[in-house]
This record gives C-alpha cells, structure tokens and sequence, in this order.
C-alpha cells in the first residue's frame, strides 16, 4: 500500500492513561502533566485542578507538515468524564480533531468517544465527526470467570447509535490514511506463536446466543505516523494481537520506512504477563528509538522493559503527558 505522506512534527496528548505521574523525570521532548497545565492557565496545584486517570487510554494526535496542523483521536478512555475533565484542563482544542479512530471494540477506548463527539461538534459549528470502525466490534462481550460464568463488558454502539450522536461512521477491514497523514491498519495478522491474544474473552451476538470464545480480537487495528526522514511512530491502544504482530505488520505494510517508536498499552498485565520475556526480547528486533507503553502495559512489563531497554528508549505514558517528536 502507499504510506502515509511524511510530516515534520508530531504531538501526542495523552487524554486518558490508568496512571498519574507529574514527578518522574522525562526527556526534553515530554511535557509532563503538571507543567501542560501551568501552560494552560493553571495558578495553582490543588485536586480540582488536575487530570484524573482511569483505566483506559485517549490520545490526541496532531501532526505538522508545511506549518498546517491536523488533528485525530485515538479511542476515547472508557468514561465521558475523564474526557471532560481532562480535555479542558489539558486545553484540548476539540475544534482541530478532524476524525476518531476506536482501536478494538472494549469500553475502556470506547466508553469517552461519545462525549468527545459531542466537544468535538461543539467547536466545529456542528459538523459530523468521520468515526473508523471495524465491523467485528458490535458484538457483546464478556471474560470468562473461574466459576464458569461470563462477566459482560458494555457494548460498543452500533454504527446507527454513533450516527445518532453525530458521528459519521466508516466501518471497514481495510487501511486507511485519514487527515493525510495517518495510517489505520487493516486486521493485523497473528505471526508469533506466544501472542495468543485476550484468555477467556467471549462474545455473542445477542442476549439470547450463546457465548462463543472470542480471544484474538480480530477488530483490533493500529494507526502510524511517518516522520520525515526518521520513521514509522506506531500507536498500538491495547496490544490484544500482540505488539510484536503490531511492529510487524507495521513494517510489512511499510517496509521501506523504519520503525522509531512504538506508544500505547502493550497488555502484558494479568495473564499475559507470562509473555514478558519473549516480548521484551523481539521488541529489540526492531530498532525502535523509543517504547513509550502506556495504559494495560502492566508493572512488571515496564521494569523488564526498562532492565533490557534502558530509560533513553523506554519512556512510560502518563495522563496529560505531552510527545513531541520532530524531524
């Protein structure tokens, strides 16, 4: 396929993370929480006037090619709240965001989108908002429990609900590049034999089917971002597939541009973290500059990626960080 046009510069703002962490040092290019919001008005440290976590992840992803800006969204955290609360604090400007991608169909990308929807129209006079879905996430699912019974999760809208919101849904399989510059993938093929995705997961198609095993998520897709003259920066929101299936399906579409940095959840927490080790091993096969894992990502994981890494590369997300990354 043809990659995505290059740009000169790329800024991440992590909307919503599961953790808070305005006091680990960074590295010039990271804008911590704190510092974001003394930028955006902030005169004083008190509760009220910081972001909140919660479990889930929403980036902001504007991209600078030519000195024009464009904007996108990448999932929206699992609750209208954090969005709100985050994205005025943060100064979001939700009149740039152009389109919305949700990454796979779980609540903890999908549960914002709505109310980022609705801040979007706000400032834009109102206009639809292009919404990237894949046709494999309406189905209600669940995770198997020890006792044999299914624990649902909440139901991803369908394609007439998120019309009803305002959004104009563009429900697909194949690639895409939206706002000129940035790449959705397709499905992305399972190539290791220890990344087996989600244990446990289930779905059916109404309230009456039965529960049929659903673990390898075959909706989750991934967008990159070609820097010039650098490389591929690829956001991965929760990793079901695996990011090592993620990386190389990133470089099969694009095998002439290098991959400089992988961001967003790795899932290598609860029962993936048996895989850490082979992991955090091929994760070196790719010559990333940067990891910056994020969200479902897991502590364990991130000591052993930093052990085997080291903290020049390996740069953990944090809710109101701010990335940016220049040719």
């Amino acid at each position: 396929m043809q990659a995505p046009r290059a740009v000169d510069r790329i800024e991440i703002t992590t909307l919503v993370d599961n953790v808070t962490d305005s006091l680990s040092s960074t590295p010039p290019f990271v804008t911590r929480e704190w510092v974001r919001l003394q930028q955006k008005g902030m005169k004083r440290v008190a509760g009220g006037s910081l972001c909140c976590a919660n479990h889930g992840l929403s980036l902001v992803i504007t991209v600078t090619t030519d000195g024009e800006s464009r904007s996108v969204l990448f999932d929206g955290g699992p609750v209208d709240y954090a969005v709100e609360r985050n994205g005025v604090r943060l100064g979001v400007d939700f009149g740039a965001i152009e389109a919305v991608v949700l990454s796979h169909g779980h609540w903890d990308h999908a549960g914002g989108i709505p109310q980022a929807i609705a801040m979007i129209r706000a400032a834009n006079g109102g206009r639809e908002v292009p919404l990237h879905l894949h046709p494999g996430m309406f189905r209600e699912r669940g995770s198997r429990q020890p006792d044999g019974g299914v624990l649902p999760m909440d139901r991803v809208p369908t394609p007439g609900d998120w019309a009803a919101m305002g959004a104009r849904p563009e429900v697909s399989r194949e690639p895409a590049v939206i706002a000129g510059h940035v790449l959705v993938s397709g499905e992305i093929p399972r190539v290791t034999a220890y990344e087996v995705g989600l244990p446990g997961q289930v779905a059916r198609a109404d309230d009456g089917a039965p529960w049929q095993p659903d673990e390898w998520l075959h909706d989750e897709r991934f967008v990159a971002v070609n820097l010039r003259g650098k490389g591929l920066v690829v956001f991965s929101a929760c990793s079901h597939c695996g990011i090592v299936n993620v990386l190389h399906e990133a470089r099969r579409l694009m095998p002439d541009i290098p991959l400089l940095a992988a961001m967003g959840g790795f899932h290598l927490s609860g029962t993936n973290e048996r895989i850490i080790p082979e992991t955090v091993a091929d994760l070196g096969g790719f010559g990333l500059t940067w990891m910056f894992p994020s969200h479902c990502t897991g502590w364990r994981a991130l000591g052993a990626l930093e052990r085997a890494h080291g903290d020049a590369v390996v740069v953990p997300g944090a809710v109101g960080k701010t990335f940016v990354l220049e040719a």
